[in-house]
């Protein structure tokens, strides 16, 4: 997304025939006088068989400082992480809609009410997605965010293959014990390994 020609491209096909549905999703979410970011077309829109979900919104995610965008092309350590874990498991950007469990722009952890205000978003974002196979939980605010939407909407536990992991961000790693950066670091690589297992079958 440094690249003002990729970038503009991504920006003119937002509301191409596959993507327009998750736009205007966000244009609601924006509606109520909070700013999130739209999602690249570059993935996989109402097509994804996967959604990744994370917990907030980065800076680089927004007009001012990035391409205004979810997407692992966005440039930070966060998105290039997630691009080799994901080209290393042999998935596509397409076969994935990338999400947060806090869909609007704080930069901070959300609160339990703000979570919980979230929950809807959640649940009215997979409705959109009929191909969805997979969901991977990215971090503790992920998979508290699906605990939330499992409880308003039981029968997502049972149509849908969760994989958790660890938060592909640099604060994940934050721990003492070398061997257990190296556990959490190994556990990224092979929770991405698996959903491209589940995809290919």
């Amino acid at each position: 997304m440094a690249d003002p020609d990729f970038l503009a491209e991504q920006r003119s096909l937002l509301n191409d025939e596959r993507t327009a549905p998750i736009t205007e999703f966000i244009k609601d979410l924006r509606a109520g006088g909070k700013w999130a970011p739209f999602v690249a077309p570059m993935h996989g829109g109402v097509e994804s068989r996967m959604i990744s979900i994370l917990r907030d919104p980065g800076p680089k995610t927004t007009d001012e400082d990035g391409s205004g965008m979810l997407s692992i092309e966005n440039d930070d350590p966060t998105a290039e992480l997630q691009a080799e874990l994901a080209d290393a498991a042999g998935i596509r950007a397409s076969d994935f809609l990338p999400w947060n469990a806090y869909p609007w722009f704080i930069d901070r952890q959300p609160t339990g009410a703000e979570m919980r205000e979230a929950t809807p978003t959640l649940i009215e974002l997979i409705s959109l997605l009929p191909q969805l196979k997979v969901v991977l939980l990215q971090g503790k605010d992920a998979q508290q965010a699906w605990k939330l939407a499992v409880v308003v909407q039981p029968s997502l536990a049972t149509r849908l293959t969760v994989v958790p992991t660890f938060h592909p961000g640099r604060q994940a790693l934050f721990h003492p014990d070398l061997a257990v950066r190296e556990q959490r670091a190994a556990d990224r690589i092979a929770q991405w390994k698996k959903v491209g297992e589940l995809l290919a079958e």
